[in-house]
C-alpha cells in the first residue's frame, strides 16, 4: 500500500536528488536535531527520495520544535492547585425559572435571526470502536427512521432556522446558520461525499464548509520524529483542540466575521441528543456577557470517566481536569451541605464562545505551545514503537477565559453519547438510541398523544423528526388525542 501512495504522490521526476541529501534541509534538521529523519537515504530509490523531501519540507520544523520543547518541559510539572467550580458559576436546572427560560429562548432566536450564530463540529473522528470505518458522523444507530448524526443535526439546524424566522416580523426571511464542520485527513472526502450525495440534508450547500485539522510528527520520549516508513514521518491528528489553529490559519474566523457572525456553537458529533445552536444556551450566554460557556450535566457516579469542570487555585480561571489526573479523594469528595459530589460538573463538550473570544485564545494556544502528550505505540520502521502524540484539547481554551459559565443540562435530554459498539456496558448506539426515543415518547405524551407498543416500552418508543419538533415544542398539533405505535417515526 506505501508503495502505490508513493507512485501517486511524486509528480516529482524520479532521481531528483542524489547520493545525498539537499544540504540545506539537512542543516536545517540538524539545527532542531532532526536529521535522523534522513538516516535510511541511501537506501532509498529515487521516488522514495523525492517523497522524504517533500514530506520534510512540508513541517514547519520552527513550530513543532517550539511545541515539542514546550509540551516536554510542562510534562511532570507541579500539579495546579484547583477548587470546586464557584455555585455562582452554574446555572443549575432547579435555579431556572419558566421566565428564564422563555427570556434566553426569545433573545436566543432573535441572535440567530440575525446572523450572529454559527456552529462548529467536530467531525475528524473514525467509527473505529463501532466497528465502522467511515466517519462517525455517517453512523447510523438503529432509530425507525435509519437517520444518520449527521442528518440529525442539520435538521435541527434547519428546524432552528425555521423557528428563528417563525419569531421575526419577517418570518419570510429564513435565516442562514452557518455550519463549519472539522474533519480530518481520515474522513475529510468520505464527509464531503456523504453531503453531497444527500443534498445536504436540506441545508444549502454553501451554507456548509468543511475544513480539515492538522496533523503533527509523533515522537520519541526525547522529542525526535518517528518514521513512519523509511521516506515518511509518522503523524497524527492534533486533538479535537486542533480546531482552534484550523480555524485561524484557514482563515476561517474571518470568514465568521465577515458574515456577521457573533457567537459560536462547538460540539462534538457522538451525542445523539445533541441540542444544536440551542436558542436557550445562546440567550443565557449572552444575558450572562461571558466570553465562553459550557453545558453540563452532574456526575453520574463518582468513578464516571468524565472530566469535570474545575477553578484553577482561588478565584483563577475555570478549566477541565480529566478523570485520569483526579485521585481518590477528589474524585468522592462530599459537599457537607448539599450532599453531593464537591466536583461534580461534568464536560460533555458542549461550549459556546464569543468571535471575538476565539480570535484572542488561538494566539495565545500557539504563543504557549503546550500540548497534552499521549503515550502510544506508534507505527515506525521497528514495528510499534513506544512514542508521544501531541494533541491539544478542546476544553484547553476556558484556562484563558477571562469569564466563563456553566449551564447545567440534564443528562437524558441532551447528552446521549455514541461510543462503543453494542454489547459494551455504556455509550453504545442501542443505549443513545433509547434515550433518544424514551425522550421524544415524554414530549408526545405531554402534547396529549397516545402510544402502543408490541415490546416493554422501556425498550422502545416514537421517534420525533427534527422537522416537527426541536425540543418538543409545537407538538400539540400533531400528537393531541392520537395514538402511536412504538417503535415508530413522527415525521411531517
Amino acid at each position: 500500500m506505501a508503495e502505490l501512495v508513493v507512485a501517486a504522490a511524486a509528480p516529482a521526476p524520479a532521481g531528483r536528488w542524489g547520493a545525498a541529501p539537499p544540504q540545506e534541509l539537512l542543516e536545517r534538521l540538524k539545527d532542531y536535531g532532526q536529521e535522523g529523519a534522513f538516516a535510511l537515504w541511501d537506501e532509498l530509490a529515487p521516488e522514495e527520495r523525492d517523497f522524504l523531501v517533500r514530506d520534510i519540507q512540508s513541517i514547519d520544523l520552527a513550530r513543532i520544535d517550539r511545541i515539542v520543547r514546550c509540551s516536554l518541559r510542562s510534562q511532570g510539572g507541579p500539579v495546579p492547585v484547583v477548587q470546586p467550580v464557584p455555585e455562582s458559576s452554574v446555572a443549575t436546572v432547579d435555579d431556572r425559572s419558566p421566565e428564564d427560560k422563555e427570556r434566553w429562548w426569545r433573545r436566543g432566536l432573535k441572535a440567530i435571526a440575525e446572523g450572529k450564530l454559527a456552529v462548529v463540529l467536530l467531525a475528524g473522528g473514525q467509527g473505529t470502536r463501532l466497528g465502522s470505518s467511515d466517519p462517525k458522523g455517517c453512523f447510523s444507530i438503529g432509530l425507525p427512521s435509519g437517520k444518520s448524526l449527521f442528518q440529525l443535526q442539520a435538521e435541527r439546524i434547519l428546524c432552528v432556522q425555521k423557528l428563528a424566522a417563525q419569531s421575526t416580523d419577517a418570518p419570510g426571511n429564513t435565516p442562514q446558520i452557518h455550519w463549519y464542520i472539522m474533519t480530518s485527513p481520515f474522513t475529510d472526502e468520505t464527509t464531503r461525499k456523504f453531503f453531497e450525495s444527500r443534498r445536504y440534508f436540506g441545508l444549502e450547500p454553501d451554507q456548509v464548509t468543511f475544513f480539515q485539522q492538522g496533523t503533527l510528527p509523533c515522537v520519541s520520549p526525547d522529542g525526535r520524529f518517528i518514521m513512519e516508513t523509511p521516506y515518511k514521518v509518522a503523524r497524527a491528528p492534533d486533538g479535537n483542540g486542533g480546531v482552534y489553529a484550523a480555524l485561524k490559519s484557514k482563515r476561517l474566523l474571518d470568514d465568521m466575521s465577515a458574515r456577521g457572525v457573533k457567537y459560536i456553537d462547538c460540539y462534538g458529533v457522538d451525542n445523539v441528543l445533541v441540542r444544536v445552536a440551542d436558542p436557550t444556551f445562546l440567550g443565557y450566554f449572552i444575558d450572562k456577557g461571558v466570553s465562553a460557556a459550557a453545558k453540563v450535566v452532574r456526575k453520574a457516579y463518582p468513578q464516571e470517566k468524565v472530566g469535570v469542570f474545575v477553578q484553577r487555585g482561588r478565584g483563577g480561571p475555570l478549566s477541565v481536569v480529566e478523570y485520569s489526573e483526579m485521585d481518590a479523594s477528589m474524585t468522592t469528595e462530599i459537599n457537607q451541605t448539599t450532599g453531593r459530589l464537591r466536583y461534580c460538573w461534568s464536560n460533555v463538550c458542549l461550549h459556546m464562545f464569543s468571535l471575538e473570544f476565539l480570535n484572542q485564545v488561538t494566539n495565545s494556544l500557539e504563543k504557549d505551545s503546550v500540548y497534552h502528550l499521549a503515550d502510544k505505540k506508534i507505527p515506525s520502521i521497528h514495528g510499534y514503537t513506544a512514542g508521544l502524540k501531541l494533541e491539544q484539547f478542546i476544553f484547553d481554551v476556558f484556562t484563558y477565559s477571562p469569564s466563563t459559565a456553566l449551564f447545567e443540562v440534564m443528562r437524558e435530554e441532551e447528552f446521549a453519547p455514541v461510543k462503543n459498539a453494542n454489547g459494551a456496558t455504556y455509550d453504545t448506539p442501542d443505549s443513545a438510541r433509547l434515550m433518544l426515543l424514551r425522550l421524544h415518547s415524554r414530549w408526545v405524551v405531554a402534547a396529549g398523544g397516545f402510544l402502543t407498543h408490541s415490546v416493554p416500552l422501556y425498550m422502545t418508543g416514537v421517534e420525533v423528526s427534527p422537522m416537527c419538533s426541536y425540543a418538543g415544542e409545537n407538538l400539540e398539533a400533531i400528537c393531541r388525542g392520537r395514538t402511536f405505535h412504538a417503535p415508530s417515526e413522527i415525521s411531517l
